[in-house]
């Protein structure tokens, strides 16, 4: 509840979005993320997938993972603004790595990266506003 009272007084653009959006829209992208990358670590696993291809999806989730305790744990923008970009990098990586294999992977994710990158933009103003 502390986190939730010190991000409800950061300063925040007009255009983002109310708080209790974030938890069904994950809720969505955390499904497809599980099927798409599950069924890429699967074939990895079957020795279909090279690690070079998997590595950016292994990389995407440490660093999806590590944003709420950097954001709201830590309280601190700046390492969740670099954070963030990882995301959207490893997940723009990953998408150039798989999709010569199964670029359904990559279509199914395009709701995932279109919020990242939003998720991005977002991050990075918050951070801006609150220097």
């Amino acid at each position: 509840m502390e986190s939730y009272n010190w991000y409800s007084t950061l300063l925040k653009p007009e255009w983002a979005p109310p708080a209790w959006l974030f938890g069904p829209v994950w809720s969505v992208l955390y499904t497809i993320i599980a099927v798409s990358f599950g069924y890429v670590f699967y074939l990895y696993l079957k020795g279909v997938v090279p690690f070079w291809v998997v590595l950016p999806f292994i990389l995407n989730l440490i660093f999806n993972v590590a944003f709420t305790p950097l954001q709201f744990g830590l309280q601190n923008n700046l390492l969740a603004s670099i954070d963030i970009l990882l995301v959207l990098s490893t997940m723009i990586w990953a998408g150039i790595a798989i999709y010569p294999l199964l670029p359904w992977v990559v279509y199914v994710n395009i709701p995932y990266l279109l919020w990242v990158s939003f998720a991005s933009v977002l991050q990075l103003t918050i951070t801006y506003l609150n220097l």
